[in-house]
């Protein structure tokens, strides 16, 4: 099978990439995922070998670079007077670009949630994604795919009040 041109598949998946990053890591993080996604998409491109479902291969490399996004996150040192600002930034006047969809105080509660509850709510809420599609990027069963959304479910309906 052919491969499409590497811009139509940018052109085709790159809005459902952006706001899948958006939804998981954040505004402030997304545009360096989202660049870190496309190029490895692009070296990886030449060799693919099964265009079926190019959509969840695009998804999969931008699951993997929230996974490396929040693996380099941890390993940063934080300084302390950075505590006091950010404790600010949260509790006072959060920027309006820190919102996804106008809910910012929902958004950054899926982004708390564990790696894999996050990136399966975040596909069945932002994408509307079936459970099928979301085992697809996610490489996992539909059961296990079923069962990361219904954890990251309860768990926020537990830790958030709107």
């Amino acid at each position: 099978m052919k491969l499409p041109p590497f811009q139509a598949l940018l052109d085709a998946h790159g809005r459902d990439v952006h706001r899948f990053l958006l939804a998981t890591v954040g505004p402030g993080a997304a545009d360096d995922c989202y660049q870190e996604t496309w190029l490895a998409a692009l070296r990886a491109y030449p060799r693919l070998r099964h265009a079926t479902n190019l959509r969840a291969w695009i998804l999969t490399i931008a699951h993997r670079k929230t996974i490396d996004h929040f693996r380099a996150r941890r390993r940063q040192p934080m300084p302390v007077e950075g505590f006091a600002e950010r404790a600010v930034l949260r509790d006072g006047a959060l920027a309006e670009a820190e919102t996804v969809n106008g809910r910012s105080d929902l958004w950054e509660h899926v982004r708390a949630l564990p790696p894999k509850q996050r990136t399966a709510v975040a596909l069945r809420y932002v994408f509307d994604a079936g459970y099928a599609d979301i085992a697809a990027t996610m490489d996992t069963t539909e059961e296990a795919a079923r069962r990361n959304v219904h954890e990251g479910l309860k768990r926020l309906r537990t830790e958030y009040t709107p």
